[in-house]
């Protein structure tokens, strides 16, 4: 499995490359501008993501900004909704409000922090990637 993480904190950054490097080839950016561009140049390459992790808060893009720009790549590239990249957003931010306009957006799965590695697995299991 192909995974890119963007999240801009350091120590769980560290974690979840730890955590995830077990489940494929991990790929980590620093801000939702730099996920896109990744998510880009992997799909350029014929080479893309079959999950995307997002944290919500980062600086420059955040995770709205940044799925909402991996969802249209995928768009106009017109990759076919079976093949579309699996997108958990990774979030210390559990309001309603927010799992709501995450999921209008096109994410797969909505993960609170801190992150649960056995919630985390299943919903990996869930979204067919294990």
């Amino acid at each position: 499995m192909k995974i890119l993480l963007a999240e801009d904190d350091f120590v769980t950054r560290k974690f979840m490359v730890n955590f995830l490097s077990k489940y494929g080839e991990c790929d980590v950016t620093v801000d939702g501008m730099e996920a896109v561009d990744a998510f880009m140049m992997a799909l350029e390459d014929d080479d893309p993501y079959d999950l995307v992790c997002l944290d919500i808060m980062m600086p420059v893009m955040d995770g709205y900004q940044a799925l909402v720009g991996i969802r249209n790549l995928e768009k106009q590239r017109n990759v076919p909704e079976e093949k579309a990249a699996k997108v958990i957003m990774t979030t210390a931010l559990n309001e309603e409000r927010n799992v709501n306009m995450a999921f209008e957006l096109g994410c797969t799965i909505y993960s609170g922090k801190p992150i649960d590695q056995d919630r985390f697995e299943q919903a990996l299991r869930k979204t067919g990637l294990l």
